[in-house]
């Protein structure tokens, strides 16, 4: 069937489709967040960028990134039409990436970005691994503090 709008009034109403996240992936990472008991996480947070999941107290902004929308290296594909649209989409989308990097990074924050891919079983203890070496850096410093506070008052760790 041929489409009723023109091409230009096409991409008009395309343009102005809002994402509103992409559901399957960040629903698979808050089961394996749930799943591994790792708390203190929220999302929909006011943090530039619109991170995915704020750790808001180790200052941690973590990204699901899609293989398609961002460049996978292991998934990725060019479409076959309108090629010069969609390079530069993805062009786009990679230094929208950096640009948000380096930023939260000059704010004082630690961003883990995870692929899409690596939510799958048996590659979710990727996505798992990256996240505890990120708490797991930003809980040092809090947990030298803790047991200091600790053995002046004589208390025992556990």
């Amino acid at each position: 069937m041929a489409d009723v709008f023109t091409k230009a009034k096409r991409s008009a109403v395309m343009a102005r489709i809002q994402g509103k996240g992409n559901k399957a992936t960040e629903l698979a990472l808050i089961l394996l967040l749930r799943q591994h008991h790792l708390k203190g996480w929220r999302r929909n947070q006011p943090v530039f960028g619109r991170p995915d999941f704020v750790f808001r107290r180790g200052r941690i902004t973590v990204f699901v990134d899609g293989c398609f929308w961002h460049g996978c290296p292991t998934h990725f594909k060019l479409p076959l039409n309108n090629q010069l649209f969609w390079r530069a989409k993805f062009e786009q989308n990679r230094a929208r990436d950096k640009l948000v990097n380096r930023t939260l990074k000059a704010l004082g924050w630690k961003v883990v970005r995870i692929w899409e891919h690596d939510l799958r079983a048996p590659k979710e203890t990727t996505a798992l691994n990256r996240l505890r070496i990120a708490l797991d850096a930003c809980n040092e410093g809090r947990e030298g503090k803790v047991n200091t506070a600790f053995r002046e008052r004589g208390a025992k760790l556990h």
